[in-house]
């Protein structure tokens, strides 16, 4: 086993950090269908990364964090804002603009662990073994079950499956970047930079693509507002710290549940319906976790 794996004396913050990654990531979709209902793809994600961004300058200021020393720990801190803020993120809504159908989008991405535990030994020297195989392919049969009966399938046009197929391969890039790459920097530190960086990627795109309609209305507040704490500032703090500490493609296993919590919080909070053959997917994707996840 890796030396950056879990010890035996797991602190207590990173044994509830999958739950709660799961928890705030799932919910994020939720909110993020509520918020494009008032603003362009682009616009709304430039908005929310300016709003992290605004948030986490004083206290960077005030807490004063140690700064890295030399060029490289600077340049890993901007190639995961990179990668997963700019890349994953505009490269998802891209795909929906172009008429990519969010269930479709949703059947791409989902391979992302699939992705991840085979390039894992070769990148971040991880085993993964057969019983972790397995899982991995449980995992993504149940989430393709739940996204199937969810959504409808639909490609439109070969530009948006080819941003669908970039989100996924920036996701990828960025979970096995931090892991071969990833440092101990303050995490206010480390997200002021990765979100200023994706904010320099991100609103030149919304300016030169779209015209950055927005309402202002509560709805895109309470969207916003849930966004940029919960889902920017605390799942993805979240995700890599769990990524450093842990073995990238269990931390990746995490996605395979995404789907079904997802139906879950919004059959809870939208009165969305849960269609009969979801179930089953659920139960298959938790089994498929389970097996990646358990202690060998």
């Amino acid at each position: 086993m890796s030396d950056r794996t879990l010890p035996l004396a797991t602190p207590l913050w990173l044994r509830i950090a999958p739950a709660l990654f799961l928890l705030l990531w799932s919910s994020g979709f939720v909110f993020l269908k509520l918020g494009l209902q008032y603003a362009d793809p682009l616009t709304f994600l430039a908005l929310r990364y300016a709003c992290v961004v605004a948030l986490l300058i004083g206290p960077c200021l005030w807490l004063r964090p140690a700064l890295p020393r030399g060029v490289a720990p600077w340049l890993h801190l901007a190639m995961i804002g990179l990668l997963i803020q700019a890349g994953y993120f505009a490269f998802t809504y891209l795909s929906l603009k172009a008429g990519m159908s969010a269930g479709a989008l949703a059947l791409v991405t989902s391979q992302q662990p699939i992705l991840v535990g085979l390039l894992a030994p070769l990148i971040a020297g991880e085993r993964v073994d057969g019983t972790r195989w397995a899982g991995l392919a449980l995992g993504v049969t149940g989430a393709a079950l739940v996204i199937v009966a969810k959504s409808s399938v639909e490609v439109s046009s070969t530009a948006a499956l080819g941003f669908g197929v970039l989100a996924l391969l920036a996701m990828t890039a960025g979970t096995l970047y931090e892991k071969r790459f990833g440092a101990p920097v303050h995490p206010v530190l480390a997200n002021t930079v990765q979100y200023g960086v994706a904010l320099l990627v991100t609103a030149p795109l919304a300016v030169a693509l779209e015209p950055m309609h927005v309402q202002w209305t509560p709805g895109l507040f309470g969207s916003l507002a849930y966004l940029v704490l919960c889902n920017s500032l605390v799942a993805i703090s979240l995700l890599l710290a769990m990524v450093r500490h842990s073995e990238a493609s269990r931390v990746s296993a995490l996605f395979f549940l995404v789907p079904p919590a997802t139906a879950v919080i919004a059959w809870l909070v939208l009165g969305e319906s849960i269609p009969l053959m979801a179930w089953p997917g659920m139960a298959i994707a938790a089994a498929g976790l389970y097996l990646v996840l358990r202690k060998r």
